[in-house]
């Protein structure tokens, strides 16, 4: 028995999942981080390790790459459709920002993949192996459709089953979206999660039933909660059964500039009816069996010294996903220990950086620390530690005039515009700056998400190996928005802003 909702305690969006024997697997968002989705595994539903990602590199686009002021923040890869079938793991998404959707196939969840472009692009779409050999996928925002595909999984079948199932014509947020599809006992199940602007006005989990592939499908509102949370609903996931028939959702739920982060919701079913949590609303304690309860699993958050015994072909923890695609050749973990990222274009700002290297911030409150040796770096270059996101804070260090400094930089929130601060071409702005002796230095960034406050701190050392802490700007507010679409994160980064070539080397990265 527990109470550990949120269950990850990181930003996992639009969790799918599925069992395989004894073993659950879930693929979330990973949007505009590199690699990209991410698949997770867990015997209990409740700890989970990341087994791996789908990709390295998606469409070798200039956005993808970062290039110039071009980018792919609040696109890429979302809303993946995870499924095993005939001893194989299929996963299917839409990347909205080039319309395509991209089909995933491996014989082990650690991989390696197969990529494949599908023919036609379906919006959050969801896959069924039906009983028959037939393939069909839900898909559509608002309009929410039901198509067959081929045989060969390449696309939509000729002349076959394809038709409108459902329309949302409320006054909504957000319409029908997040199709997640499944047959069960013989009746098809097409849930799909709405956000309203009327009544409770939140994330609401709906589910469409049928006895029939074609309809009709007849609606229910499965769940309407918010666990207590700030009205924050819990909706978009996939559900799945245990070894001993239980049967759990794993949901989203909004939890600020954090992220969006899975619940898990018990699924009893009142005849062919799907019946969430009690009686539609979250118990405070869960029963869920352990299919493995000696099992040790790895930390979803890392602290890392970036030294590898197999130097030569390290290859980071998978705890680090780069912003965007990196540059393979302007980063590198040195013989010594450290990681090097050298610069290879002109940024203006923080989210123009190549190569910055980041990992989730944990909720309610956390902290990282990071050693810098800026000696390398050219005037007018920064270096140093951020809070990733449009409205990101930076801690770090620059050279002026052959003179080190550390800076805090942030980029504030102009308006409540849920899709504000895309003008990612505009310098953020300087709030504090002190002159400093040494170009090593070390850098602390605390986040506090407790009753939604979601506040940065920043603070810096002068002199690494001691606890010489000092505060530096001030408590900088970050958000959830639509321009990025994930929570913030922590960042190492470096970018030069006059001239290429700089090197910036980091080391001892503790994760508090």
């Amino acid at each position: 028995m527990f109470n550990m909702n949120p269950i990850t305690r990181l930003d996992n969006p639009e969790p799918d999942i599925i069992r395989v024997d004894n073993t659950y697997y879930m693929v979330t968002t990973t949007m505009h981080f590199y690699p990209g989705g991410q698949i997770l595994r867990s015997y209990d539903l409740q700890h989970w390790e990341i087994v791996g990602y789908l990709f390295d590199s998606l469409d070798e686009c200039d956005e993808e790459k970062l290039l110039g002021e071009k980018n792919i923040y609040g696109h890429g890869m979302e809303a993946g459709s995870l499924r095993y079938h005939n001893n194989k793991f299929y996963v299917t998404f839409y990347v909205r920002g080039i319309n395509k959707s991209f089909l995933f196939t491996a014989d082990r969840p650690e991989g390696p993949w197969q990529k494949k472009i599908l023919k036609n692009g379906y919006f959050s779409g969801s896959l069924l192996f039906d009983d028959d050999g037939r393939i069909y996928i839900a898909h559509g925002f608002e309009k929410i459709w039901i198509s067959e595909l081929d045989s060969e999984l390449n696309g939509t079948k000729e002349d076959g089953f394809e038709s409108l199932i459902l329309e949302d014509k409320g006054d909504n947020y957000i319409g029908y979206t997040g199709s997640h599809f499944y047959k069960i006992n013989g009746h098809y199940y097409l849930f799909v999660m709405q956000w309203s602007r009327t009544g409770v006005a939140r994330r609401t989990q709906m589910c469409f039933i049928s006895d029939s592939i074609e309809g009709p499908y007849e609606g229910y509102t499965v769940f309407c909660d918010d666990n207590g949370y700030y009205n924050q609903g819990i909706a978009q996931g996939g559900i799945v059964d245990t070894p001993n028939g239980k049967w759990f959702a794993v949901l989203s739920q909004d939890y600020g500039a954090a992220g969006r982060i899975p619940v898990l919701v018990p699924v009893s079913f009142d005849g062919k009816i799907p019946v969430f949590g009690n009686k539609g609303k979250m118990p405070n304690i869960l029963e869920i069996p352990n299919g493995n309860p000696y099992y040790r699993y790895d930390s979803l958050i890392a602290s890392d010294k970036f030294f590898y015994m197999n130097r030569q072909q390290a290859r980071l923890r998978p705890q680090w996903q780069f912003n965007h695609k990196p540059d393979n050749s302007l980063w590198r973990i040195l013989p010594e220990g450290g990681l090097s990222i050298r610069t290879g274009k002109i940024s203006v700002n923080l989210t123009q950086a190549q190569n910055t290297l980041t990992q989730k911030m944990l909720w309610p409150a956390s902290a990282v620390e990071v050693d810098v040796d800026a000696s390398k770096i050219n005037e007018g270059d920064f270096a140093g530690l951020c809070a990733l996101q449009g409205c990101y804070g930076l801690v770090g260090i620059t050279k002026e005039f052959n003179k080190y400094y550390v800076v805090v930089i942030v980029k504030s929130l102009k308006n409540k515009d849920i899709n504000n601060n895309r003008l990612d071409y505009l310098p953020g702005k300087i709030i504090d700056k002190i002159h400093v002796e040494s170009p090593k230095i070390r850098f602390r960034i605390d986040v506090d998400f407790h009753d939604r406050q979601d506040e940065i701190v920043f603070q810096y050392c002068d002199t690494i190996g001691t606890n010489n802490w000092q505060l530096i700007g001030d408590k900088h507010k970050i958000y959830f928005r639509l321009d990025h679409m994930m929570g913030c994160r922590f960042g190492l980064f470096l970018y030069s802003t006059r001239q290429t070539g700089g090197e910036a080397v980091f080391n001892d990265f503790v994760y508090n």
